[in-house]
């Protein structure tokens, strides 16, 4: 297999280039700290008291928007780097006012919950944008509860899309109904909630992943969560956070990219390594037990508050099904790459209720329909979700990413089945959540990896 980075100005292509004597992935996988949690564990440090270190922080681009911000703001950060990253907090409540732009860059992550501690610094003000992605992307579902507090955020298209002008305000804590399972609106809210008069409670439609939940007890918060209700109540102004050390599990989301590739090449057996197995991700761990992939939990453990295991997966025969409602959730990042695993598994499978992929980097429906049925997949795109018929063959193609490092890294999967070169177009996208994606990829189809 010869894996191939091109310059193609101002963008780089990939090319994936099938072995003529066929293919079996084998060896150990060790893949980069999970991103939700790296920019918790960030912006926490940043507004707790003390010191925050930070071990198996994420590289990618989204949190070193995450730290720029917070530099812009007063906290000390040290250079960020995979063992261990110091973070000398302000306080709550003391967030500088920047001399310019915070720019989040291409992390909704990074916008939506830094505005929720924005909203609530009286007598400061912040504006806040992104790359032309990330300016086009909604952010009304978290300012409209935040007003509901007493923010005041101002945007383009009646204040939906940024640049956002935020005028820091004195906030009452709310009890908001979440239209949705997302656990950016919900860790948006608790974060204001952290400075706000009173209780602020988020129910949600199901359970989203619970990250902030976690961190926010083990900072100090004073939080109760009701799994009956999907609820979260957050008590304000309760004396602030204290810094912690937080060491930051593998990446279930990386993960997946690698146990759908041993699941559908034939031959091959992979382990992945340190992998956080927190119940509000592990969606795509169901997902695929439901299409009868080999896949076990071996060496599980806590770590700082988070269920972590290694995965080993070994090549098997998948079968489609139908992946909906309350799994969503758990699995919305995964749905580009569990597409990939839908086109060589037996039947038909359905994914519903899954709308929400419309809005995130790019169209990923549209885009995970339309550069795989490049490829020769048949897959039907529905208004929330997609139909996949199964075992069909994928030939190699000139595909894009949108600059989406999901679907980036899904297509560079895919590649791995067809009999015929692949060409990915603007593959450095997969750097923004998985900076060493294509070496990583390089070795595992070279068998250079660890054994």
């Amino acid at each position: 297999m010869l894996v191939a980075l091109v310059p193609n100005a101002p963008h780089q292509d990939l090319i994936i280039t099938p072995p003529k004597g066929g293919l079996a992935l084998q060896g150990r996988v060790k893949i980069p700290g999970d991103k939700s949690i790296s920019h918790r564990a960030l912006m926490l440090g940043a507004i707790a008291s003390g010191t925050t270190t930070i071990e198996g922080l994420l590289l990618g681009e989204d949190p070193r928007s995450t730290a720029e911000c917070f530099r812009a703001m007063g906290a000390q950060i040290s250079p960020l780097n995979s063992h261990s990253v110091t973070v000398e907090g302000i306080g709550l409540g003391h967030l500088q006012e920047p001399p310019d732009l915070l720019n989040a860059g291409n992390s909704g992550t990074t916008m939506r919950l830094m505005l929720g501690l924005l909203a609530s610094q009286p007598e400061r003000f912040f504006v806040v944008t992104g790359d032309d992605s990330l300016r086009s992307r909604p952010m009304s579902r978290v300012i409209k509860p935040l007003q509901q507090m007493g923010a005041h955020i101002y945007g383009r298209q009646n204040n939906s899309l940024a640049p956002l002008a935020v005028q820091g305000q004195a906030l009452q804590g709310i009890h908001y109904h979440s239209p949705i399972a997302s656990a950016q609106v919900k860790s948006c809210i608790l974060l204001a909630g952290l400075a706000a008069e009173g209780q602020t409670t988020v129910t949600e439609p199901s359970l989203s992943r619970d990250h902030s939940e976690r961190m926010l007890k083990a900072f100090g918060a004073q939080l109760t969560v009701d799994p009956q209700t999907c609820s979260v109540t957050i008590t304000g102004q309760t004396g602030g956070l204290t810094g912690q050390k937080v060491i930051v599990p593998g990446d279930i989301s990386s993960a997946a990219f690698w146990l759908i590739a041993a699941a559908i090449v034939p031959g091959s057996e992979l382990v992945i390594e340190n992998v956080g197995v927190n119940p509000t991700r592990t969606g795509i761990l169901e997902a695929l037990a439901l299409m009868g992939a080999d896949i076990e939990r071996e060496n599980e453990r806590l770590v700082t508050g988070e269920p972590v295991a290694d995965l080993r997966v070994r090549s098997s025969a998948l079968k489609g099904c139908t992946i909906g409602g309350d799994l969503i959730p758990r699995l919305i990042d995964e749905i580009p790459i569990l597409a990939v695993a839908a086109t060589c598994a037996q039947g038909t499978t359905l994914i519903e209720d899954a709308a929400e992929l419309r809005v995130k980097e790019s169209d990923r429906l549209a885009v995970t329909a339309s550069e795989l049925n490049r490829m020769g997949a048949k897959i039907t795109e529905r208004p929330d979700g997609l139909e996949i018929s199964g075992e069909t063959p994928l030939t190699g193609a000139k595909v894009d990413s949108y600059t989406d490092h999901r679907i980036a890294m899904s297509l560079a999967i895919a590649a791995l089945t067809a009999p015929t070169p692949t060409t990915i177009h603007r593959a450095e996208a997969a750097a923004i959540s998985y900076p060493n994606f294509i070496e990583t990829l390089e070795q595992i189809c070279s068998g250079s990896l660890s054994h």
